[in-house]
């Protein structure tokens, strides 16, 4: 009996991505089916290279092989092309070339957003992913310190726009470049707006999977200003898990909602620490708020992050945790998070994305 391509996809079209609630066939992810004889070759295409449930897919696309009739071996090939998310459009007139803008941000200062932000973008790119990474916190840049660039000051080829700096897989830009490291800055609403406009519309991001934003705490002028200029993919909202950081958190979510900007979850940072000498577990800042503020707001919890002395280190000496500790906690709680922020990223993709029509040849 021969391999038909039309039993193949039917067979495929059972398999779903458990995060987007789409079978592959309808969401276009099966391609280059390659019939000889009895065996088959065919390509799955990921919507992220950091797809949360590769495994799951995988399992049940091989299950439902075994299935087609006739088919005695097959080889699937893996592969990933991010989507961009509100409509297959990229980020708007300002960000033409990027898919998907990532806004971080907290109701409160001292959670440990940035570390949040700089560590979520690189464990993206550390998946394959193009990405760049945004210092919006202008009150207190620390991106610089963090990503061992510092002393380094970004440089216009033309006179009228500036090439990002890279560290660490990321493309980087941060008003603490641009600064004095002890220049203070009293700026008001519309000069705070002008400088962002020109750290998003003047820098030659390219082409990129993720532009990660790390916003300055609260909820003040950057933030609305991103939301009216920028078309933004999602939030994520970090917090600590004691009840005043929460209260803040609900006020972030209220924010976002209000200018249209979905939020993709939460992160709870400095969760709990574990004690390195004798593993005892500390609820230092008490522990599962964060998780108990997402279902109280029906949003999906993101991943918690312990608290750790490497952190701290990590930041300090400009490598991030995901790269100077890749087989601690914290690195793995990194990279779990970054996998669930590309897949709330997908399923915003799939939203108003018509689904492509696939025949069988």
């Amino acid at each position: 009996m021969s391999v038909s391509e039309a039993a193949v996809l039917a067979a495929m079209s059972k398999v779903m991505d458990p995060e987007l609630h789409v079978d592959l066939v309808k969401a276009g992810m099966v391609k280059d089916i390659r019939i000889a004889g009895d065996s088959v070759k065919l390509k799955i295409e990921l919507t992220t290279p950091a797809c949360p449930l590769k495994g799951k897919i995988q399992a049940d696309a091989e299950a439902a092989l075994k299935t087609v009739p006739g088919l005695k071996t097959f080889d699937i090939e893996w592969g990933a092309q991010v989507r961009a998310a509100g409509g297959g459009v990229p980020g708007g007139a300002l960000l033409p070339k990027v898919k998907n803008v990532i806004l971080v941000g907290a109701g409160k200062g001292g959670v440990g957003k940035s570390t949040v932000a700089l560590n979520l973008a690189t464990a993206l790119a550390m998946h394959g992913a193009k990405v760049g990474l945004l210092d919006a916190d202008f009150y207190g840049p620390s991106v610089p310190l963090m990503t061992g660039l510092a002393d380094k000051k970004p440089v216009s080829p033309d006179g009228k726009s500036l090439d990002p700096l890279v560290a660490h897989g990321l493309k980087v830009m941060s008003i603490g470049f641009l600064v004095e490291a002890d220049q203070a800055l009293i700026w008001r609403g519309p000069m705070l707006h002008g400088a962002l406009m020109q750290l998003v519309r003047d820098v030659n991001w390219g082409e990129l999977d993720y532009l990660v934003l790390d916003l300055p705490p609260g909820t003040g002028d950057v933030a609305l200003s991103l939301s009216q200029s920028i078309r933004a993919a999602g939030a994520v909202l970090v917090t600590t898990p004691q009840d005043v950081a929460l209260a803040d958190v609900v006020r972030a979510k209220q924010m976002f909602d209000k200018v249209h900007i979905p939020v993709l979850g939460i992160v709870e940072n400095m969760s709990q620490f574990v004690c390195p000498n004798c593993s005892h577990v500390t609820a230092i800042f008490n522990h599962g708020g964060g998780r108990k503020a997402a279902e109280m707001f029906g949003i999906p919890f993101l991943g918690e992050i312990p608290l750790d002395l490497k952190v701290r280190e990590s930041g300090d000496s400009g490598v991030p945790v995901v790269l100077g500790a890749k087989d601690s906690l914290e690195a793995k709680a990194f990279l779990e998070v970054a996998r669930n922020v590309a897949g709330r990223v997908s399923a915003q993709s799939m939203k108003s994305v018509p689904l492509p029509v696939v025949q069988a040849r």
